[in-house]
């Protein structure tokens, strides 16, 4: 059974509607369905959405995610253009672009990330511009790739400590790699914003996190969520704790007094929830 703080309010009404339907009529993919995000009806009450770009289906079987693993269909070349319809429609001022793992393509889809960028910044009062791509397998000709479409922020999620690295994220991904590509895209360019993800309850300790935090920020990550890690289905990673609203508060603390200066760190926070409020879209527009 769920703790108290974990029972999650339901937006009443039907404003929700519109911007399923968008997405819907659009044939997009929002990471809000396919991870069973518990914040989809409040986002999308509120005309926002993470767009999953490059298909539906990933390369690689991670223990926390819900998406599903196997072979992808080819790249929709039509998407950027679809995309930006739907940002119009949905009247968006920040828009985050997030995928699946392709390590089936060269460049792990990042020409597509910058398709999608250029073809948002395309249309009458562009929107500010957030992206949160996989590692690319170690590729960082395409780190610097889509880096220099210059994103307003770039996320790459750490997701949880090093030493649990294996065990959620699977073989490839790991944090001397994580490290390098916030390293790489601070020195490249140090106007766009770092940011990165971490998820509570999978076996982690409060020193590990606070090491792990004292990692990204030294790497030139200044922007960082911390929520709850919940079992999306039971082939999935089993919940080591429930986390207390009061001890993100100290977590959030501690990030503020290693240096961190976007932070939001509560039970139901994902690594786009309230983007836009969270990394100061007024900077960007």
């Amino acid at each position: 059974m769920l703790p108290r703080w974990l029972k999650k309010k339901i937006p009443l009404g039907n404003s929700d509607f519109f911007t399923e339907r968008t997405i819907g009529d659009l044939s997009l993919t929002t990471v809000c369905d396919h991870a069973k995000c518990p914040n989809r009806a409040e986002c999308y009450s509120r005309n926002t959405a993470t767009f999953m770009i490059l298909g539906e289906i990933c390369t690689r079987s991670c223990g926390f995610c819900n998406v599903t693993s196997g072979k992808p269909k080819e790249v929709d070349a039509d998407e950027p253009e679809r995309i930006a319809i739907a940002v119009q429609r949905l009247g968006l001022r920040y828009v985050v672009l997030t995928s699946v793992s392709r390590d089936d393509l060269a460049d792990g889809g990042a020409e597509h990330f910058c398709n999608c960028i250029n073809s948002l910044r395309s249309i009458e009062n562009p929107p500010a511009i957030e992206v949160l791509p996989s590692d690319f397998a170690g590729n960082m000709d395409a780190v610097d790739k889509l880096s220099d479409a210059m994103p307003n922020v770039y996320n790459y999620n750490v997701e949880t400590v090093p030493r649990l690295f294996r065990q959620v994220r699977g073989a490839i991904p790991t944090i001397e790699r994580t490290l390098a590509i916030f390293e790489r895209i601070k020195k490249r360019h140090p106007k766009i914003l770092l940011k990165s993800g971490m998820m509570l309850g999978l076996g982690e300790t409060d020193d590990e996190v606070k090491e792990t935090l004292q990692m990204l920020h030294g790497a030139g990550c200044n922007a960082i969520t911390i929520g709850q890690y919940l079992q999306p289905n039971k082939n999935k990673l089993p919940v080591s704790r429930y986390v207390e609203p009061e001890q993100f508060d100290a977590i959030a603390e501690t990030a503020k007094q290693i240096g961190f200066k976007n932070i939001a760190a509560a039970p139901f926070v994902r690594s786009s929830y309230r983007a836009e409020m969270m990394c100061g879209i007024e900077s960007y527009i």
